[in-house]
């Protein structure tokens, strides 16, 4: 009868090295780090600038204790969002930690030690699964154009309405005027105003007049600039990167953008079409009690890509045969328009994951 003989590690071999969690409450000038054991023991917690070298310096410090293969990081898309890029270049899991309740903050305290803490024990304990994105790729690029895009719309908007508002206050003469103009000719000519050079008290109102209409309205020209050349480059760059977006019915390089937005430049970290539906806020929710088993609507995830979602359907019930015939049978089955509605939404969720994650030849993003 032979026994096995077990194996006895070499002095020579290098130790084997437990794996850690680590854990980062974000700041704009400073990240609080935290490593946590496999077992929840906390193995100490450090304070580092948010520069490049502190990153460096965070993650050396992490290992020290341990082999880090995931991280879960507070503020990935704002103050946490250069030292996630970095974390995932050095083959680090980053996850987004949402901030602790209220309730466990009246419990156990606020401090930041504590809400790194936190964060390392959100991915040890598996409530922290939502990937966090690369944000290194052209869909990073496009969520900066869009930012600025976003405010020249809203910076345009106020722009217009202002205008329109001393134009209700203006002289009568110069009102009627300009009342019976559509926006486009009314800012051209608007824009050609002069001052009035009459020294009396009416003389002065209507020179303010004149260059306060004067000067929104080149305001209003130079953002529809901005506008239309952001939306040139936003259109560029999904016709290079997602064209297959653009192919079917309803989806404009608006809502491509958007979406592709709340995807991210990895798209991989989406485990399945579920996921982007409930990321995108269209996945229904259950809601029974008793005898009543219903569901209702989700309203969190991404309020962006509800709408762009929103807007693809309803240009689909205008202009698709295929969607108008399922809009005519759902209603005959008795469903409610708001209902077949979150239906179709869930529908173009479910299209859009598929052509960005499986559509052969196209390259990832």
């Amino acid at each position: 009868m032979t026994t096995r003989q077990r194996s006895i590690p070499s002095s020579t071999d290098p130790p084997v090295r437990s794996e850690v969690v680590l854990g980062v409450d974000t700041h704009g000038e400073v990240h609080i780090a935290a490593v946590m054991s496999p077992l929840g023991k906390m193995l100490g917690t450090e304070t580092f600038p948010a520069t490049a070298a502190g990153y460096r310096r965070l993650l050396v410090w992490a290992r020290r204790r341990g082999t880090v293969r995931r991280a879960g990081v507070e503020g990935t898309g704002t103050f946490g969002a250069a030292l996630s890029r970095y974390l995932l270049a050095q083959q680090v899991e980053v996850y987004e930690v949402n901030r602790p309740d209220r309730s466990a903050r009246r419990l156990l305290g606020k401090s930041d030690p504590l809400d790194a803490q936190a964060a390392a024990r959100a991915v040890l304990s598996g409530r922290a699964r939502a990937r966090a994105k690369s944000g290194d790729g052209p869909v990073h690029s496009a969520r900066i154009l869009k930012l600025a895009k976003d405010s020249a719309v809203k910076a345009r908007t106020q722009a217009i309405n202002q205008l329109k508002a001393v134009l209700v206050i203006a002289d009568p003469a110069l009102r009627e005027r300009l009342s019976r103009l559509g926006n486009r000719e009314l800012f051209r000519t608007c824009r050609r105003l002069g001052p009035d050079d009459g020294e009396d008290g009416e003389s002065a109102v209507a020179q303010a007049t004149h260059m306060t209409l004067r000067m929104l309205a080149e305001r209003i020209e130079q953002l529809t600039g901005q506008i239309d050349e952001l939306n040139q480059r936003l259109t560029q760059l999904v016709e290079h990167h997602a064209p297959q977006l653009l192919v079917p019915v309803g989806i404009g390089p608006d809502s491509a953008v958007t979406l592709l937005i709340t995807m991210g430049d990895n798209p991989e970290r989406l485990n399945s079409e579920a996921s982007f539906a409930a990321l995108c806020g269209v996945s229904p929710i259950e809601y029974s009690s008793g005898r009543r088993i219903t569901r209702r609507l989700n309203h969190g995830g991404d309020r962006q890509a509800n709408a762009a979602l929103h807007r693809i359907v309803f240009t689909r019930l205008r202009h698709d045969p295929r969607t108008q015939a399922y809009f005519e049978r759902r209603t005959q089955e008795g469903k409610t328009r708001r209902e077949i509605i979150r239906c179709l939404k869930r529908y173009a969720a479910r299209e859009v994951f598929n052509l960005v994650r499986t559509v052969p030849g196209v390259p990832p993003l």
